[in-house]
């Protein structure tokens, strides 16, 4: 008998409606999946690290470029915590059992972290600074396959339209990787490795905006493309997100592929923390931590 699904490994968490859903659109929204307590928690740990009152180890700090250069500080200054599964409040998070539970329907039992990030959309100062250009997240990973890929993403607080939420072109899971780079300087600022998809309609085609309550939590494919809009509030739009991967995935080499660009400067950003001479799977391979199961070639 033939396999009827090819973006999902089993039912272990999901309905079979949520994974007819899946396989055609590329996302499933789980209501209320992750407790207050755990996201208050990865908030409260967030602003910590933004006042500087808690170590940042291999934590990285991502500054909103727009208001860096108007002078803001703290929490109104830092746009992204990067690299955060080795800091124990937000590993809470990515280890939580119901969503791990997920994430195997999607990818198998061998799960490793592989990206990780605590998302802090502040109000746009008029730069447009505060949007995602559209994307693939593939763009940024050199492991494959892909269908073995799947990120999770959760609201920290009720997400909307005004304050930016996430777009997506529902199907566009089963195209292709599209090329990628910076936008042009008069779409607006633009933060540092914000890529978006170049050279086609992409941004002409149907979106579907995901507004979310608190707890709510969206799952998607790594070829799904989306974005997400400026924020036009004057509220903070937070966000929790793991991309996680099955360790069965194996590393691949993007020289000469259109992620060419996306590891060159990378591996700049890693040479200039005094980090040369490595390969591009080596910096994910910094990045990563199992989750359940077994260690393969991740």
């Amino acid at each position: 008998m033939i396999d009827p699904y090819k973006y999902s490994v089993s039912n272990l968490a999901l309905t079979n409606e949520q994974r007819e859903f899946y396989e055609s659109n590329g996302y499933l929204v789980v209501p209320k999946l992750v407790p207050d307590y755990l996201l208050d928690r990865c908030s409260d740990r967030f602003v910590d690290l933004c006042h500087g009152r808690v170590p940042r180890n291999e934590i990285t700090m991502m500054k909103d470029i727009s208001r860096m250069k108007a002078g803001y500080s703290g929490e109104h200054l830092y746009g992204k915590a990067q690299d955060i599964l080795w800091d124990e409040e937000f590993y809470e998070y990515a280890r939580y059992p119901k969503l791990v539970d997920y994430v195997e329907s999607f990818i198998g039992s061998n799960i490793m972290a592989m990206h990780s990030m605590y998302i802090n959309k502040q109000p746009d100062i008029g730069t447009n600074s505060s949007r995602h250009p559209v994307h693939q997240d593939l763009h940024y990973f050199p492991f494959r396959p892909a269908n073995l890929i799947v990120a999770s993403w959760t609201a920290v607080v009720p997400i909307t339209v005004d304050n930016g939420c996430l777009y997506v072109i529902p199907g566009s899971h089963t195209g292709n990787l599209y090329p990628h780079t910076y936008p042009e300087p008069k779409e607006g600022e633009i933060n540092k490795m914000y890529h978006g998809i170049r050279g086609n309609d992409i941004e002409n085609q149907k979106k579907t905006y995901l507004e979310m309550d608190k707890g709510d939590t969206v799952f998607f494919h790594p070829l799904l493309v989306h974005g997400s809009g400026v924020n036009i509030t004057q509220g903070f739009r937070k966000a929790i997100s793991v991309h996680y991967a099955s360790s069965n995935c194996q590393y691949i080499d993007v020289t000469g592929t259109s992620q060419e660009n996306i590891k060159n400067e990378i591996l700049e950003i890693m040479a200039k923390k005094g980090i040369k001479g490595v390969d591009f799977a080596f910096a994910w391979q910094m990045r990563c931590r199992l989750i359940k199961g077994a260690k393969a070639n991740l």
